[in-house]
């Protein structure tokens, strides 16, 4: 019989027929293109999973197998042979009933422990009220007067901030909102939705995502981590390019100084809202500043970042720009200013490549060194990633024939 009904009646999937063939555990013989499935594999197969029954991992299998077809000895001695793999996994087992008491009861430990966590949600993340100094209009580079506002604990909750241009940018639940498109999307958008959609976007992203480029991800993140002096954040002001869902300042949160202002600026009003019910929930508080808005329309005055974090901020940008990303924000940043940054790079592009001819220059190593350069970041210390050709559902912005690799740069002007 073919592939396909031998599964069917087996109840068993197809991938699973084929994996025990890769494994030599299923023999069928191929006739005519397709694979024929006689007695010898139905018995074969029957064996196999009654021998995973009684706890045998495929590898063991596949020995006991091995052990059978060539070992050819008298049926004493076969008896005796077989009986010794059966005598060693039931000594296994044995082995592991009387562990299993010990780590159930461990399990129950911790999962009262996580449930019996309370979290006080004592605060609210919102505008604090310190950095209004520095806040400008966009339009006219004048300074912002709060208005018709609700504030708690030195946080802005809700109001607004006009310039005398007649200029005026909204805060909302402590978001401070630039572009109208966020806001209409803000009011749409309710607690329970945020909570449940973001929660299971992160647990999504990590399973529906490669396991090499998650491995990438996160040691991106702890090189990062090590290579930060977060005594030297102490009184500074940090912008984040691009915050997202907050993967580099859930990493670095606790370690932030407390005196330290970070804006996460992102355009994606969920992304923020999300990040910040968490935040809201942490063990400590941090001076976090939310601007929902294009990274070219930031309510920012010059020279008042002292602390750059673009950790695929760029890269994102780049994707439907031709402009190199630091270089237009560059009037924020401080003549001293400190750089860690991320970027996404291609080792090639394919024919139909999703990255457009004219924005590729930016995903070319040599390239973003040298525009890093021009805006006379001095590296302190640099590495390369392991190039990955497969994303996921989540990180599908290259072909599978392409690869790509990061490019993480720290240094100081």
């Amino acid at each position: 019989m073919k592939i396909g009904q031998f599964s069917t009646e087996n109840n068993v999937s197809i991938d699973t027929v084929r994996h025990y063939m890769n494994l030599g555990l299923i023999n069928p013989e191929k006739i005519g293109g397709h694979y024929n499935f006689d007695e010898r594999c139905q018995k074969d197969l029957e064996e196999v999973l009654s021998l995973k029954e009684m706890g045998f991992t495929l590898n063991e299998i596949k020995s006991i197998f091995l052990f059978k077809g060539l070992g050819k000895l008298t049926p004493y001695q076969e008896v005796e042979c077989f009986k010794e793999f059966f005598v060693n996994k039931h000594k296994e087992v044995m082995r592991q009933l009387e562990v299993l008491p010990k780590i159930k009861s461990k399990l129950e430990g911790k999962i009262k422990e996580l449930s019996d966590k309370e979290y006080s949600n004592e605060f609210k993340i919102g505008v604090d009220i310190g950095v209004l100094n520095i806040l400008s209009c966009l339009k006219c580079s004048g300074d912002l007067i709060l208005h018709e506002a609700n504030i708690s604990n030195n946080q802005i909750i809700k109001g607004k901030l006009k310039c005398k241009c007649g200029e005026e940018y909204l805060i909302e639940d402590g978001i401070l909102i630039v572009n109208s498109k966020s806001q209409e999307k803000s009011n749409n958008l309710d607690r329970e939705y945020i909570i449940n959609h973001m929660d299971s976007y992160i647990t999504e992203y990590i399973n529906d995502t490669d396991p090499n480029y998650l491995n990438n991800v996160y040691k991106g993140l702890e090189w990062s981590y090590k290579k930060l002096d977060f005594q030297k954040l102490k009184n500074k002001v940090i912008l984040d390019l691009g915050s997202g869902v907050g993967f580099l300042l859930r990493y670095i949160y606790n370690d932030l100084p407390d005196d330290s202002i970070y804006l996460a600026v992102d355009h994606d009003i969920l992304g923020h809202k999300f990040l910040k019910k968490i935040l809201e929930k942490a063990d400590c508080k941090r001076k976090v500043i939310f601007i929902c808005s294009d990274f070219l329309e930031m309510p920012l005055k010059d020279k008042s970042i002292d602390v750059l974090f673009d950790y695929s901020g760029s890269s994102n940008y780049a994707f439907e720009h031709d402009g190199f990303l630091l270089k237009l924000i560059d009037d924020y940043i401080k003549d001293d200013g400190l750089l860690l940054g991320s970027y996404i790079l291609f080792k090639k592009f394919s024919i139909n490549s999703f990255i457009d001819g004219k924005y590729r220059k930016n995903y070319i190593l040599s390239n973003v060194k040298e525009e890093i350069k021009k805006l006379n970041y001095k590296c302190i210390s640099e590495a390369i990633s392991e190039a990955v050709d497969k994303g996921g559902k989540y990180e599908s912005y290259f072909r599978k024939d392409e690869k790509v690799y990061s490019y993480i740069f720290y240094g100081k002007r």
